[in-house]
């Protein structure tokens, strides 16, 4: 049996693994590698060199990139200025989101757009009272669309572009895309807002997320935050040393209370006389409070902490709960008392009942309010003394608008998109340095980004780039393509590219849409050299029906991501995918041969 037939039996029982959806698809391509160099098609090396691909080490960065945006609270800010000028009408709204997400797919992919958006497209949703089944299922399609704007908008466009300048036509430009982009992300915003009230279902998420943007106001609600508690620091020359806290006098400031006192360790002192360097937490009017510290020689440490500035770029606050067999079982605790240098208890609860200045011995499912700067907060997830109601990171990102990083991480990525459109060097060395920017400017940490990456893409492209070379180099890709010319007929370019589009469209909704692509893109070359046509045409057919991934929840994560928030079922989604499917069809069948002709 020659190369050719193997490949193309390999292929096809690839496909066949992707529609059975039992193995993970990085395992299914991993598979496939191994396959071609057990038949025998491929050599050890060119098995591997698919990881070593400048396509896979490009993709790889920008979902750096994209985490440096995402992080640093960019999207967040740009949701905020949509939802003020936007107002809270579904159209104008929609409109604005989904165009949102459009450029942002172009940015930082079409996962991370959605990923950043889908929060605050379900709270907005649930604001003016419309079902996020309304609202969530056309931010997919037009990021789908917008992932067509440029260059590096999807996996799919840098591998097109690359098997276009391996056939020898030259790679597309990096805003070439966008002649077809720009009409499909109009198309499809149009269409999702005329018709998504028809063709979307009225569900709702059995599980609404959380609204994490007014995530201080929430706590503030929740929680009787005492006002004005100060830290104040025992002098040498203070004549409160030597006193316990009952033995204090108070007399000339009637309102202040002494809430607790820490030694300069963090310990919690009740009992004990006051030494050098103690804490003492007070609460009371700021006049009353400055003349304590005056008359008793203080030093004051720490002011309150205003409810509405609780979250900042700098700092922010935490719900934690005790767990089971916690060391922090027993200990005393008082709002205003330091745990380690940077955290602050502010305060306390148990069954639900606020403990207000109380001393609290904690116990098993009591909950506490937890101020500092973020580092520290981020530390408390490994922690295994408590339990986190809702991740730092998470609640950073929801509600910090253009947080102290952010100018710098649109410099970074204005600096690389500026390398990428003119070609000064290679994309994958741009997005390269572009990812150590963002490491080096410390806009993402090292082990941040090395979380970012999807490693299940990267795996899933460097495996599968050797089955794209084997059915070039065997001959199996002539096979198929000779199938399609006989169908298609020669002298009829137009027809070439319908069979190219449904082929590419066919496969993506079972398979990964960037799997698809490295399969179909040497099969519309080859088809199209068969024919006399220019690849060019051809291929970018191939990118916008590899983008058209519409009808299945499963054809990408996005589209996943969605299904759950928005309560869809399988079924749902090619109602409004095949009309839009429709459009992008249609507008690169009249768009596509006029700029690249025939």
């Amino acid at each position: 049996m020659d190369h050719g037939t193997v490949s193309l039996i390999i292929l096809g029982l690839t496909v066949v693994a992707f529609v059975w959806n039992r193995l993970p698809v990085e395992l299914v391509a991993v598979l496939t590698a191994l396959a071609l160099w057990v038949t025998g098609v491929l050599e050890f090396t060119e098995v591997l060199a698919g990881f070593g691909d400048p396509v896979v080490i490009f993709i790889a960065t920008l979902f750096v990139v994209s985490e440096g945006i995402d992080s640093t609270g960019v999207t967040v800010w740009a949701g905020q200025l949509i939802v003020r000028y936007a107002g809270t009408t579904r159209g104008r709204l929609l409109i604005a989101v989904t165009g949102m997400c459009a450029v942002l797919s172009a940015l930082i992919t079409l996962n991370g757009a959605v990923a950043a958006l889908l929060p605050l497209v379900v709270m907005l949703a649930l604001r003016i009272g419309q079902p996020p089944s309304r609202m969530l299922m056309p931010l997919t399609f037009a990021g789908s669309a917008g992932s067509l704007l440029m260059l590096t908008g999807t996996p799919v466009n840098i591998i097109v572009s690359d098997a276009a300048a391996d056939a020898g036509a030259g790679a597309f430009a990096f805003f070439s895309f966008a002649v077809v982009g720009v009409p499909l992300v109009i198309g499809t915003i149009a269409l999702s807002v005329l018709l998504g009230p028809k063709l979307l279902p009225a569900a709702r998420p059995a599980h609404p997320a959380a609204d994490l943007a007014v995530h201080a106001q929430t706590l503030e609600t929740h929680y009787a935050l005492p006002d004005g508690l100060h830290r104040l620091q025992v002098s040498e020359s203070s004549p409160l040393l030597g006193r316990t806290a009952n033995d204090v006098d108070l007399t000339p400031y009637p309102d202040v209370v002494i809430v607790g006192i820490q030694d300069e360790q963090g310990r919690t002192r009740t009992d004990a006389v006051i030494d050098v360097g103690d804490v003492l937490v007070v609460s009371g009017p700021a006049e009353q409070i400055d003349s304590l510290t005056s008359d008793s020689s203080l030093t004051v440490c720490t002011t309150p902490v205003p409810a509405d500035e609780l979250i900042t770029g700098e700092a922010g606050v935490v719900e934690v709960v005790i767990p089971p067999r916690s060391s922090l079982v027993g200990e005393t605790v008082f709002p205003g008392m330091h745990r380690g240098r940077e955290l602050v208890v502010i305060a306390v609860q148990r069954m639900g009942k606020d403990r207000g200045k109380k001393h609290t011995q904690l116990a098993e499912g009591d909950a506490l309010l937890v101020y500092g700067p973020w580092p520290a907060l981020d530390e408390l997830t490994r922690d295994r003394d408590v339990l986190l109601v809702d991740s730092p990171e998470l609640v950073r990102r929801q509600a910090v608008p253009w947080g102290p990083k952010a100018s710098v991480a649109v410099a970074i990525v204005v600096a690389m998109v500026v390398l990428l459109a003119t070609g000064a060097i290679p994309p994958a060395m741009a997005g390269l340095l572009a990812a150590t920017a963002m490491v080096l400017t410390k806009v993402v940490g090292p082990r941040q980004a090395y979380r970012a990456i999807s490693w299940q893409i990267v795996v899933l492209i460097g495996a599968l780039i050797p089955l794209s070379a084997a059915i070039q180099s065997s001959g199996g890709a002539d096979r198929i393509a000779d199938l399609i010319i006989d169908a298609v007929g020669p002298g009829r370019p137009y027809l070439l590219l319908l069979a190219v589009f449904v082929l590419t469209a066919a496969l993506g909704q079972m398979v990964s849409n960037t799997a698809t692509v490295l399969i179909v893109a040497p099969i519309a070359v080859a088809a199209a050299e068969g024919t006399g046509t220019s690849v060019r045409p051809a291929l970018m057919l191939v990118a916008v029906a590899g983008a058209a991934s519409l009808l299945t929840p499963v054809s990408t994560p996005a589209n996943m991501m969605i299904m759950s928030p928005a309560g869809y079922r399988f079924g749902d989604y090619w109602k409004l995918g095949l009309v839009v499917m429709a459009w992008w069809l249609l507008m690169a069948m009249i768009i596509v041969p006029i700029v690249w002709p025939f």
